[in-house]
């Protein structure tokens, strides 16, 4: 999770967990007032006016690290102070178990080292809350033995209800952003390599004997990008490539990446199958029959070239930052130079991958191509 959205999620979720604290102030104060106990009911009532201006002083002022403070030292203080004002452990049904939330809430919203200050702070007023009682003379209220029990329910359910929330609250939040961190990450790479980069974050290297690339270009995009402005021109590739994302997810094609106005493809990574060849032509045939029905920004009907190659690459993810999944070896040159090569509005794919499909109907002629770097290459057409 990023920093600021972490710093984000600790402070709204302190800010929640104050306000049901306070609320919890202002319901004791009314508790103990109503059973005959006025003197402890300012202790509460007291933190609960107190918390209440911090919350109006973070909110007016933005300065929420002294509000976290604040926060903590209130919740640590008032148990204790509570429970000296009732005569010590078993008069106030041991009301100081209420303090423990200043160091979970610590723990959940600040730093960890806090977490560790804030809970030794805790031991120590246990303790020394605990030497008051037998060294000290303390007032001690009489308290009724079924009061006792009630406040010992009370503060086991008060406390333990709302660190129950106040957890769930955070890890909630938590597992929501690191959801959205796991849906990003599958934005990238494919789910089979990011489970592997979790795992073992080193370099990863697969080789392939045999897949079908795809490339795609945009017959003029070079002109086409000179007539509008940039805004229209990357939400006309926004659109285009959002559906060219939804077919490769239909035809078990994996993108590889966008460069410019090209999209490239594969199918038979990073899981293998056996039919790759005719996904690669199913999805090539279906971009071209969604390409014929559009115009450019421009106003002009719209054109483009797809080259199909089918042999042995290298997939793999290299490096340590803004990684990403690629492919590497002569079949992905090849099956850019045959897009390169091609015709508008028709599909060329090579020998290779003509003799891989089970159905050719929709290849129209056989021709020899002379491909940059290559030489003569007997290619294959699709329909227009």
């Amino acid at each position: 999770m990023r920093t600021k959205e972490r710093d984000k999620l600790h402070k709204d979720g302190l800010i929640n967990f104050s306000m049901a604290f306070t609320a919890a102030g202002f319901l004791w104060s009314f508790l103990y007032f109503i059973l005959g106990f006025p003197q402890s009911a300012i202790i509460p009532g007291a933190y609960a006016l107190l918390s209440l201006l911090s919350l109006l002083f973070v909110f007016a002022t933005g300065k929420y690290l002294a509000f976290r403070f604040l926060q903590f030292l209130f919740i640590l203080i008032l148990p204790v102070l509570l429970q000296l004002s009732l005569g010590g452990f078993e008069n106030s049904g041991a009301v100081i178990i209420w303090a423990i939330l200043c160091p979970l809430g610590a723990l959940s919203f600040a730093p960890i080292r806090q977490g560790l200050i804030w809970f030794g702070l805790f031991l120590i007023v246990l303790v020394l809350s605990g030497f008051a009682e037998f060294y000290l003379d303390l007032p001690i209220p009489r308290v009724e033995r079924n009061l006792q029990i009630l406040f010992f329910v009370i503060n086991i359910v008060g406390a333990g209800t709302l660190t129950f929330f106040s957890l769930y609250y955070f890890i909630s939040k938590n597992k929501q952003e690191h959801d959205r961190a796991e849906n990003l990450l599958l934005n990238i790479l494919p789910e089979p390599i990011a489970e592997r980069l979790k795992r073992n974050p080193s370099t990863i290297a697969d080789g392939y004997q045999m897949v079908s690339i795809l490339f795609a270009d945009i017959e003029n995009f070079t002109v086409i990008s000179q007539k509008v402005s940039p805004e229209t021109l990357v939400h006309f590739l926004n659109d285009i490539f959002s559906h060219f994302d939804l077919l490769a997810e239909k035809y078990r094609m994996e993108k590889i990446k966008t460069i410019g106005d090209a999209y490239m493809a594969a199918a038979g990574i990073p899981i293998w199958h056996e039919n790759h060849a005719e996904s690669a032509m199913n999805m090539a045939i279906e971009m071209q029959k969604f390409v014929k029905n559009l115009k450019d920004p421009s106003g002009n009907p719209l054109r483009m070239r797809i080259g199909i190659h089918s042999g042995p690459v290298i997939a793999g993810v290299i490096g340590k930052k803004k990684f990403a999944y690629d492919l590497w070896g002569d079949a992905v040159n090849t099956a850019s130079r045959l897009e390169s090569h091609g015709i508008s509005g028709r599909i060329q794919i090579s020998e290779t991958t003509y003799d891989l499909l089970n159905d050719t109907s929709q290849i129209e002629i056989r021709r020899l191509v002379d491909v940059k770097g290559k030489g003569q290459m007997t290619t294959y057409l699709s329909y227009e």
